[in-house]
């Protein structure tokens, strides 16, 4: 057998096999939920291999004109791998910024203050909160800024890839009970709903026979995100210098190489499939900056890298709506020169190409396996 061809059947029977005893040669290791802890980094998501992949995932990109500032420098020794504290669910909060106060839950008047206030009300474990810059409905009343009393925003909701409409300050407490706990977290399988969401049905059921549909807080809509993958980027200056430096320039470079495959999705791009680039607050390890972590929706069968860019240029529906996050890859250390390989085979394929160096966690609930 070609050598190529056992290196390939070698690797998708360790990722789709793996080890249900947790012994340490797999790299996993047993959870009492049910999931799996991997402990080495090749163990969570696939590296690439020349053998598999070409060359090219040996090489950064060559025809990179984008540059960092002369003095950024970061921590190149650390262990990166393993260090990051395990989440549930992820909130994005449109405000239309790309910088905030040092903690966002600071922001006087914002959803973020309230989420903060109400975070007691959250079930399911813990709910990682950023602000993003993602622009806030337009709003025609009174008052100015993003924060405006009874102007609304939206939220993206995590691995649930639902945008939350109408969201304020004095309805969080609603959002959190009925819109947040019961969606699906970073530790249900594929294919399940949350164990909040299928306790309550299976409560109402027993009272009324059938299962109802969800109660929305009165002012709340709920739709799908269309993009296929997206790409958060921590932009938060005053945290720290090197993220108000890198984020604007990462997204260049990954936008020039989206670009042209058909993938690229601006804030008012909604054609179903491609990937939106997001900048968001403070998530940890600055000194490791860039941080990138990339959501990827369940792609359901394995299609070739070309088809799914065949798809997604074409505009076409590049899988269901209701598809979740089956897997989100956080890398660290990222430079421009990261980007198309990133792109390439992280984005598109889930694998990672500088796992030592940039893997810092995630999860895949496909296989049940998360980092924490």
């Amino acid at each position: 057998m070609p050598k190529k061809m056992t290196s390939l059947l070698n690797r998708l029977t360790s990722f789709t096999n793996p080890s249900k005893s947790g012994d340490s040669t797999s790299g996993l290791k047993s959870r009492p939920d049910g999931f799996q802890t991997a402990t080495t980094s090749s163990a969570l998501f696939a590296p690439t291999d020349p053998a598999i992949d070409g060359d090219e995932c040996l090489h950064d990109c060559a025809s990179c004109s984008i540059q960092y500032p002369r003095k950024f420098a970061i921590d190149e020794d650390e262990k990166l791998y393993g260090e990051i504290k395990g989440w549930n669910r992820h909130l994005l909060v449109a405000t239309g910024k790309t910088d905030w106060v040092r903690d966002v839950e600071e922001e006087k008047g914002s959803v973020m203050e309230a989420v903060g206030k109400h975070a007691g009300l959250v079930e399911g474990g813990r709910l990682m909160l950023s602000a993003s810059n993602i622009p806030p409905p337009e709003w025609e009343g009174e008052g100015e800024g993003v924060y405006a009393k009874g102007r609304p925003t939206r939220c993206l909701l995590l691995p649930a890839f639902q945008w939350v409409e109408g969201v304020l300050p004095e309805n969080v407490p609603e959002v959190i009970k009925g819109v947040v706990n019961p969606a699906a977290t970073n530790l249900d399988r594929l294919g399940e709903i949350s164990a909040a969401s299928s306790g309550e049905a299976a409560r109402d059921q027993n009272l009324s026979g059938q299962v109802p549909a969800p109660t929305l807080p009165p002012g709340i809509t709920l739709h799908a995100c269309p993009h296929k993958y997206l790409i958060l980027l921590c932009s938060q200056a005053t945290r720290d210098a090197r993220c108000g430096q890198s984020a604007p320039l990462l997204r260049r470079e990954l936008e020039r190489h989206l670009r042209p495959l058909g993938l690229f999705r601006d804030f008012d791009d909604t054609r179903p499939g491609g990937v939106g680039i997001y900048f968001i607050s403070h998530v940890g390890g600055h000194k490791y900056s860039a941080n990138m972590m990339v959501y990827r929706r369940d792609d359901g069968g394995g299609r070739s890298v070309e088809e799914q860019m065949q798809a997604n240029g074409d505009g076409q529906q590049d899988g269901q709506q209701g598809q979740q996050a089956g897997q989100c890859i956080w890398l660290a250390r990222v430079r421009p020169e990261d980007c198309e390989n990133i792109v390439r085979f992280t984005v598109l394929q889930g694998k990672v190409v500088k796992p030592e160096r940039q893997l810092r966690g995630g999860f895949d609930r496909g296989r049940g396996v998360v980092s924490w």
